[in-house]
C-alpha cells in the first residue's frame, strides 16, 4: 500500500513532541521574519535621516539656529539627538564660564553617552536573530532525534521490517531539521547584513562626533552664551 509522504501528511503523522518542536520553529521563523522586515525599514530610515541632517549640518548654517530647529522637531534622527546633547552641554558649560577644555570635554562626554544610547536602540532585536540562527538547527535536530527514536520503538513490535516501514517515520523526523534550517538560515544572513550596516552607521556617528568636537573646540571659550557658533560649510 502506498503511503502519503507529502510534507503535510508527514507533519500530521509525526509524534506530539515533534509536532510541538515544528510549531515552535515555525513561530520562531515568523517572528524572525517580522524582525527582519522591521529592521530593514528601520535601518533605512536611520540612514536617510542621518544623511539629511548631515547635509544640513554642513550647509553653513549657524549651529545655534540648527540647534533650535532640532529642538522644534517631533521626530529626530540619531545624529540630530547626538548633536543636540553635545550642543546643550556645551552651551550650559559656557554659561558657567568654565575653561575651554572643560567645555569641550563635557560636550564630548554628553555626545558619547547619547551615541551609546542610540546604538543600543539601533541594535535592538539583533541578538534575537543571532539566537535564532544558532539555536534553531539544534532544536530541529532534537525533534529529528526524538522522532527517529519514536519510529524505531514502533518498529520493535513488528516481525518484519522493510524500507517501506522505516521510511515514513524517519521522513517525519527529518522534517523537524528542515524547518529548523528554514528558520536559521534567513536569520543568520540577516544578522550578518544588519551587523555590517550598523557598523557603518556607528562609524558615521563617531566621525560626526569628532568633526563636531573640532568645531566646538574652535568656539570653546567664546564669550557669551548667545554667541552664534558657526559650522563649516566644507569638511
Amino acid at each position: 500500500m502506498n503511503q502519503d509522504l507529502s510534507i503535510t501528511a508527514l507533519i500530521l503523522q509525526a509524534s506530539l513532541v515533534v509536532q510541538l518542536v515544528m510549531a515552535g520553529l515555525v513561530l520562531t521563523s515568523l517572528t524572525s521574519w517580522t524582525v527582519i522586515f522591521g529592521k530593514v525599514f528601520g535601518l533605512k530610515r536611520v540612514r536617510n535621516s542621518n544623511d539629511e541632517f548631515e547635509r544640513e549640518f554642513w550647509s553653513g548654517r549657524s549651529l545655534t539656529e540648527l540647534n533650535t530647529a532640532v529642538a522644534g522637531k517631533a521626530h529626530t534622527a540619531p545624529m540630530e539627538r547626538i548633536f543636540a546633547s553635545g550642543m546643550r552641554e556645551f552651551l550650559k558649560l559656557r554659561e558657567k564660564r568654565l575653561d575651554p577644555g572643560a567645555q569641550l570635554d563635557g560636550a564630548r562626554r554628553a555626545m558619547r553617552a547619547s551615541f551609546q544610547r542610540e546604538l543600543d536602540v539601533i541594535e535592538s532585536n539583533l541578538s534575537f536573530l543571532a539566537s535564532v540562527g544558532s539555536v534553531s538547527p539544534y532544536v530541529g535536530l532534537f525533534g529529528t532525534v526524538w522522532g527517529i527514536m519514536h519510529a524505531f520503538v514502533g518498529l520493535s513490535n513488528m516481525t518484519q521490517v522493510t524500507l517501506a516501514t522505516v521510511a515514513p517515520g524517519i521522513a517525519e523526523a527529518l522534517v523537524a531539521t528542515a524547518i529548523g534550517l528554514f528558520a536559521a538560515i534567513p536569520a543568520v544572513v540577516a544578522y550578518n547584513r544588519f551587523a555590517r550596516d550598523i557598523d557603518r552607521i556607528a562609524i558615521q556617528l563617531e566621525t560626526f562626533i569628532e568633526e563636531f568636537s573640532n568645531i566646538l573646540q574652535r568656539n570653546a571659550g567664546a564669550s557669551g552664551a548667545t554667541t552664534q557658533v558657526m559650522g563649516s560649510g566644507t569638511r
